[in-house]
C-alpha cells in the first residue's frame, strides 16, 4: 500500500507550494488558513483542468474507435453487396445455362416425336399396303372360277390329304 501511494505521488506533477525544500511555515495562522485555500482553489482547478483533458482524450478515442467501427461496417456492407452480386451473376449465368439446356431438349424430344410419327406413319403404311395385298390375292383367288368336276376332286383331295394346321 506504501509503495503504491510512493508510486502515486512519483507520478503526479509537482507543486510549488508543496516542495518541502521551498516551503517555509507561515506564522499567523489566517495566512496558513488563506494559503490553505489557496492550494486548494489551485489544486481544484489543476483536478478540473486534468478531468477535462481526460474527457476530451477519452472524446478523443470514443470518436476514433466509432470512425474505425463505422469504416469496418462500410466495408462489411460492401464486401456483402459484391458477394451477393456475386451470387445473383452466378444466379443468372445458371438460369440461361439451365434455360438452354431446356431449350436444347425440347428440341431433341420435338425431333424424337417427329421420328417416332414418321415411324408410326411408315408402319401403319406397310400395315394398310399387306392387309390391301392380301384382300387382292385373296380376291383374286377367290375369283377363280371351279368348275364341277374338278371341284369334286379338290374336295376328294382336302378330304384325303389334310395337312396339320
Amino acid at each position: 500500500m506504501a509503495a503504491t501511494r510512493r508510486l502515486l505521488r512519483s507520478q503526479l506533477p509537482k507543486f510549488p507550494l508543496l516542495n518541502p525544500l521551498r516551503w517555509t511555515p507561515p506564522s499567523d495562522p489566517k495566512e496558513a488558513a488563506a494559503k490553505l485555500a489557496q492550494l486548494r482553489r489551485e489544486y481544484a482547478k489543476k483536478v478540473k483542468e486534468m478531468r477535462k483533458e481526460y474527457i476530451h482524450e477519452v472524446e478523443l478515442l470514443r470518436l476514433e474507435k466509432q470512425r474505425k467501427d463505422e469504416a469496418k461496417r462500410e466495408a462489411t456492407r460492401i464486401a456483402n453487396e459484391a458477394r451477393k452480386a456475386e451470387k445473383a451473376a452466378a444466379k443468372k449465368a445458371m438460369a440461361a445455362e439451365r434455360e438452354i439446356a431446356e431449350e436444347e431438349f425440347r428440341k431433341t424430344l420435338l425431333k424424337e416425336r417427329a421420328e417416332k410419327l414418321e415411324y408410326w406413319r411408315m408402319r401403319e403404311k406397310q400395315v394398310a399396303e399387306k392387309k390391301k395385298d392380301k384382300n387382292e390375292l385373296l380376291r383374286r383367288k377367290s375369283s377363280m372360277w371351279i368348275d364341277q368336276p374338278e371341284l369334286e376332286t379338290k374336295i376328294l383331295e382336302a378330304i384325303v390329304d389334310t395337312s396339320p394346321l
